[in-house]
């Protein structure tokens, strides 16, 4: 009699020596790690960058038609034909380095710390985070973002709004360092803060609706037999993404965009929505929502797709 066949025995099992071998086998292959590769911070800003060189035109007809008080007269089209007649095609990116300069810092904070909380509060096992975990997540990444992109979009609405004022209200900002610098010097260090609770409830929304919805989104996407995580998956959920935040942030993206504009004494978001309502009615806080969806729509599949594609990048470099 073997020794293996005595210990069987003084176990008192009567199975085979054969399935002793393979039982203790199997702990080492479900053992194996699983690997997750961590996304650079900076990701998240580089791609919204990139995709405001697509957007800024419709980012400044929506703000130009946000600030119009009063039934407006002029939509989208009539908007921007009437910037490029009277002001000249290329005042259609009045306010670029503004733009590049919130997005620098906005889109860097609010996604980089999305996927830091998520990879904190998400499951360690692999498994898929739960929606609720996913949305507390956008919720304090967009806090931090609509902190720390506020100055740059004081300074993005003023540049963007400068051409629609008369010439001796011009602020005529030359660029957007400029503009911190004249804000500073001429009305105080904390106008650059104008407008940053309205601003950072709006973040919350857009970061909580706009990066949740597109993880929703690929994720019901891919588990169906038609969609694989290629180039059509990331357009169709990002462009899906993009009309739910789009709803979800108009009536605050008003509120925002009227209290920046402004000079002097600041109204609160409060004061600044029964303002609205009572004297513009309750579709004033949707002004805007064609340019805004044409200008988030692809903002947002841009700074997705690119993202996607920084990644493999990224992470084909780590490998």
């Amino acid at each position: 009699m073997s020794a293996a066949q005595v210990q069987i025995q003084h176990q008192g099992q009567t199975m085979p020596q054969q399935t002793t071998t393979t039982t203790t086998s199997a702990p080492a292959v479900a053992a194996a790690p699983v690997v997750k590769l961590k996304d650079p911070f900076w990701l998240g800003g580089a791609a919204s960058c990139s995709a405001a060189l697509v957007s800024h035109p419709f980012d400044l007809t929506k703000v130009r038609l946000q600030t119009t008080k009063g039934v407006a007269k002029q939509g989208m089209i009539s908007t921007m034909i009437n910037v490029a007649k009277n002001e000249g095609v290329l005042a259609l990116y009045t306010g670029l380095s503004a733009s590049l300069l919130r997005q620098g810092t906005y889109s860097t904070v609010r996604f980089g710390a999305y996927d830091v909380l998520k990879d904190k509060l998400g499951p360690k096992d692999g498994s898929r985070i739960p929606v609720g975990t996913m949305l507390m997540c956008g919720v304090l990444a967009g806090c931090l973002g609509g902190g720390f992109g506020n100055p740059a979009d004081v300074v993005n609405i003023r540049m963007v709004n400068d051409g629609k004022l008369p010439p001796e209200q011009r602020r005529n900002y030359k660029h957007a360092i400029d503009g911190l610098v004249r804000i500073i010097r001429e009305e105080g260090p904390g106008q650059l803060m104008r407008g940053l609770g309205p601003n950072m409830n709006r973040a919350i929304l857009m970061t909580s609706s706009q990066l949740v919805s597109y993880d929703g989104f690929k994720r019901q996407l891919l588990t169906t037999p038609w969609f694989k995580d290629n180039l059509a998956t990331h357009f169709a959920s990002s462009l899906l993404a993009g009309l739910v935040a789009t709803t979800v942030c108009a009536p605050l993206d008003v509120i925002k965009t009227r209290i920046m504009n402004s000079s002097g004494a600041s109204s609160s978001s409060t004061q600044m929505l029964v303002h609205i309502v009572k004297t513009e009615g309750p579709q004033a806080l949707f002004k805007g929502w064609l340019p805004a969806f044409l200008r988030l729509g692809p903002h947002t599949i841009v700074t997705f797709i690119v993202l996607e594609q920084l990644k493999v990048i990224v992470h084909r470099k780590k490998d």
